[in-house]
């Protein structure tokens, strides 16, 4: 391609005219031959048959076509704020924008949102202002419209330039502008272009696109004026669009930034979790509507679809925007529980919709696991017709929706410090987080003011990777928080028993902390979804819209010149009411404008974002969230205590820190330095034991090892003759009757994740390639016989969730008890709900090297082993076992002999066991 690109999209608030626009443009430049319409379900871009039977743009498309020395590629995109975000996402690979106004109606409640969001964006921006062909529409009163809500730099433009009798206008826009005013009493084309690339200056041109007028000037203003990007030579991408075609096949939509992509290339990039991946670029595919070509290579500067890839994400950037990750700004605002068909399974489904998920930047999928339901947030009805309808022609389901609710958001009004710590048995990590209120609407931004010599670079890291992984439940309804800036102040590792799981711990138990001091001290705000709206109405009902307005919670104000028409059925005339307020109360409120006005009034609205809730204390309350009660989301910490983990609430947390990050927050708030060296904590009267004391923290952990898992013949030797005289393995027909017993504090139950361990043991993972039963059956008779020597309660765990109709089993074998998990539960969530019944009557240690289980038996105050450790465990059993056989009787066989190999065999089995 020698053509300069030119990537331009089109937007614009519904019934505008966008799509028919769209339509001239492709048939004055000869990209189409037959001029389509959105009535008549012929528009060339408009192919979906949701689309088509609505009338209304849902799924962006592309086409292409020449203009002069440009190649230009036209993204047309929703304009109905219910699928805003289809919108938004494309506006991240756009070099310009059309926004499209109805002369009719002038500036719109969405057209401020979409102007906002071409702001935050940074895109250069032309103006068409259509149906001018329709009667009561007056030029020069929309042109002070324009100018009064968008900005003094919407400047007319007629037949391709300036308008005379805007130059003086013009100049005013930049400096560069003036100087070549003054001077030569004009201005070269070139300025102007980079005053428009550099949103000073915004083209407005006026014209009917269904009638084909002024559409030629329009394109001749791009032609002229439209800013071209210069790309470098190395290789950057930035992905806006996941779609699957006909067939099925994955496609993700990117723009080229740089450099160039060819078939087979390798791309790389990091999935969710932060894995790294790499795949080759299978097809490079150009589409105009639904058609597509194929491409051997893509050039920078071009929008293309590419097969092959799997785990890439809208957002996110290849090549070197690997780093640039753009989340959306607008949110969905309303949630509604998904109703399912009587013989469909919850869990198959979600799985089925994640890869809608992926598709639909706005719809978020939420498990709520204790009512096994599916939630969907979206922006509004409309996306929930959309998305019924999407579901019966992918999947075959009939599924339909529940009463909406809005969805909350919460944050705080001033600073606090958050602590976490998490300390369980070989575990260390603590970090110091500082919160503070954002700029409403500003999300959540990250950053660190501790020094990599109290915090190696590393750590802090990941910290902010855990920070930004997940929504993060607030403490007034759990609710995600937002606009909130968090920064690091301080934290510590231990150079021999950190993993990467421990700073997820207590980054997350940090901001819950902070989260919970904040609501102590009356600092937690609860937002609401607010709407930015515009009213039309008689004047003799505009006291009563008043009063309206003002009793939902919703500011306004009287607009004298709305720039639209102004008069209604029979010569009334309007007034006009903009402002915003919240969506609970006016969501419904157009039906009451119609009812009252007789059809003569009409009120418009579009998500404006979030403030706090009008009526907080009755939505609280309504919640009725605890958040001490959420086992999910702990608001304390784990210390090591005595060689145990201790829960310790949330309000001791700074009490025991063991780190002091040399900043607090004075009595107005700000952040100070409190002259701390960074070293420990001073502040409780007495030395802890933390990082700081290696030699300390070092016996301790080696006493825990040692006692806990008996690697010391001497240690093991005085641990067998306790259990011997002073425990008992306790008795257990049932859970029910373990959960009745008053204390057993003093026993030892081990808890094993059955098909966990086989598949983690190479000879029983082999075993059940042949037999699963078999292998089951060998290692309960491992698990017997450990059993009879080790005096101690054990239940195994079994997964029986996919077996449909299974209602579940517990059964006694040998003294074993045993339990098969019933349908769509598996054996983790029984484990883990076992760990919470059990925790506090017994000493738990769980078998698992899955590692959430393994967080959660920590979180609960258990004692985890990996599948490996319990090997070696089991091993050193046989052969303390078959040594006191050999002095008793020499001949006796080992008991375990035939159910897994010798030590020295399992020497190589171990190092190819993975890490717990």
């Amino acid at each position: 391609m020698n053509e300069k690109q030119l990537i331009m999209g089109v937007v614009a608030h519904v019934d505008a005219g966008k799509t028919t626009l769209s339509e001239s443009i492709l048939y004055l430049t000869g990209a189409i031959r037959k001029l389509g319409r959105v009535d008549h379900q012929t528009a060339f871009l408009d192919t979906d048959k949701i689309e088509q039977s609505r009338g209304i743009t849902v799924f962006s498309k592309e086409a292409r076509f020449p203009l002069g020395d440009l190649q230009v590629t036209l993204l047309d995109t929703p304009g109905h704020v219910d699928f805003s975000g289809e919108m938004e996402r494309t506006l991240q690979v756009l070099d310009c924008a059309i926004l499209v106004i109805s002369g009719a109606d002038g500036v719109q409640s969405h057209t401020v949102t979409l102007w906002k969001l071409l702001d935050t964006y940074g895109i250069p921006v032309f103006l068409f202002v259509n149906k001018m062909d329709q009667p009561g529409t007056n030029r020069d009163a929309l042109l002070s419209s324009l100018a009064e809500h968008l900005g003094e730099g919407c400047i007319l433009f007629e037949d391709g330039k300036p308008s005379p009798n805007a130059l003086e206008n013009l100049a005013m826009c930049s400096e560069p502008l003036m100087e070549e005013y003054l001077e030569r009493g004009g201005m070269e084309d070139t300025t102007v272009q980079r005053a428009i690339a550099e949103r000073k200056v915004f083209p407005v041109c006026f014209g009917s696109a269904l009638k084909l007028e002024g559409v030629d000037a329009l394109l001749q203003t791009l032609k002229d004026y439209a800013p071209v990007q210069e790309y470098p030579e190395t290789f950057g991408a930035r992905v806006y669009k996941i779609t699957r075609d006909k067939q099925g096949k994955r496609q993700t939509h990117m723009k080229i930034t740089g450099g160039t992509l060819k078939n087979r290339d390798l791309l790389h990039g990091t999935d969710r979790k932060g894995e790294p991946w790499e795949e080759k670029a299978d097809q490079l595919r150009l589409y105009a509507g639904d058609s597509f070509q194929m491409i051997p290579e893509a050039e920078a500067g071009t929008v293309c679809a590419v097969t092959g890839l799997a785990h890439t994400r809208a957002g996110e950037g290849l090549g070197f925007e690997a780093e640039s990750m753009h989340p959306p700004v607008l949110e969905p605002a309303f949630s509604y529980r998904m109703i399912l068909p009587e013989e469909a399974d919850p869990a198959l489904t979600l799985q089925k919709l994640r890869q809608l998920e992926e598709e639909e930047p706005l719809l978020h999928l939420v498990w709520k696991e204790a009512l096994q339901e599916i939630h969907v947030e979206v922006m509004g009805d409309l996306g929930l017709e959309m998305l019924e309808s999407l579901i019966k022609r992918r999947f075959d389901l009939d599924v339909s929706f529940g009463t909406g609710s809005l969805i909350y958001k919460e944050t705080i009004s001033a600073p606090v410090i958050g602590i976490g710590h998490f300390e369980p048995l070989r575990h260390y990590a603590e970090v110091q987080l500082l919160l503070e209120p954002g700029e409403p609407g500003s999300g959540l931004a990250f950053g660190s003011l501790c020094s990599e010599d109290k915090l190696d670079r590393n750590w802090q890291r990941l910290i902010l990777t855990h920070l930004q992984e997940k929504n993060h439940p607030g403490v007034l309804t759990g609710s995600s928080v937002t606009d909130l800036k968090i920064t690091i102040l301080g934290g510590r590792a231990h150079l021999k028993h950190t993993e990467g799981g421990d700073f997820r711990q207590a980054t997350y138990r940090a901001i819950r902390q902070g989260l919970r001091k904040a609501q102590a001290a009356g600092n937690a705000v609860l937002l609401e979804p607010v709407c930015r709206f515009r009213l039309e109405v008689p004047t003799e009902h505009v006291g009563r819209a008043m009063s309206d307005l003002q009793r939902m919670g919703a500011q306004s104000s009287l607009q004298e010149n709305s720039g639209a028409r102004s008069s209604g059925f029979g010569g009334e005339t309007m007034a006009v009411l903009t402002g915003r307020g919240p969506a609970a109360t006016l969501k419904a409120y157009a039906r009451d404008v119609a009812a009252y006005t007789r059809g003569l009034g009409r009120f418009l609205s579009s998500m404006d974002g979030y403030g706090p809730c009008h009526n907080a204390a009755e939505v609280i309350e309504l919640a009725g969230y605890r958040p001490e009660a959420d086992l999910e989301n702990p608001t304390g910490s784990v210390f090591c205590e005595h060689g145990a983990a201790v829960y310790v609430p949330w309000d001791e947390v700074d009490m025991r820190a063991h780190v002091d990050s040399g900043y607090r927050l004075d009595g107005e708030g700000r952040l100070v330095k409190s002259g701390a060296s960074g070293g420990e904590n001073s502040g409780s009267g007495k030395k802890e034991k933390g990082i700081g004391a290696i030699s300390a923290s070092e016996k301790e952990l080696e006493e825990i090892f040692l006692r806990t898992y008996g690697k010391s013949k001497r240690d093991e030797a005085l641990r067998r003759e306790h259990m011997a005289k002073g425990s008992r393995r306790p008795q257990v027909p049932d859970l029910g009757s373990l959960t009745h017993k008053e204390d057993n504090s003093g026993e030892s139950y081990l808890i094993v994740d059955g098909y966990n361990v086989i598949f983690a043991w190479e000879e029983l993972k082999a075993l059940a390639a042949v037999n699963l039963d078999s292998a089951r059956e060998a290692f309960l008779d491992i698990l017997i016989n450990y059993q009879g020597y080790r005096k101690m309660g054990i239940l195994v765990v079994f997964d029986g969730y996919k077996v449909k109709g299974n209602p579940g089993t517990q059964m006694k074998q040998a003294g074993l008890d045993v339990v098969y998990t019933k349908e769509a539960e598996t054996a983790d969530r029984f484990i883990e709900k076992t760990i919470y019944e059990l925790g506090r009557k017994y000493k738990i240690t769980v078998v698992t090297s899955d590692r959430p289980v393994q967080m959660a038996a920590m979180g609960d105050g258990a004692v985890r082993m990996s599948a490996r450790e319990f090997y070696q465990e089991v091993m050193a059993v046989s052969e303390e076992i078959r040594q006191k056989l050999q002095k008793q009787r020499p001949e006796r066989n080992r008991p375990f002999e035939g159910k897994l190999e010798s030590r020295a065999e399992a020497k190589d089995f171990d190092k190819k066991m993975p890490h717990k």
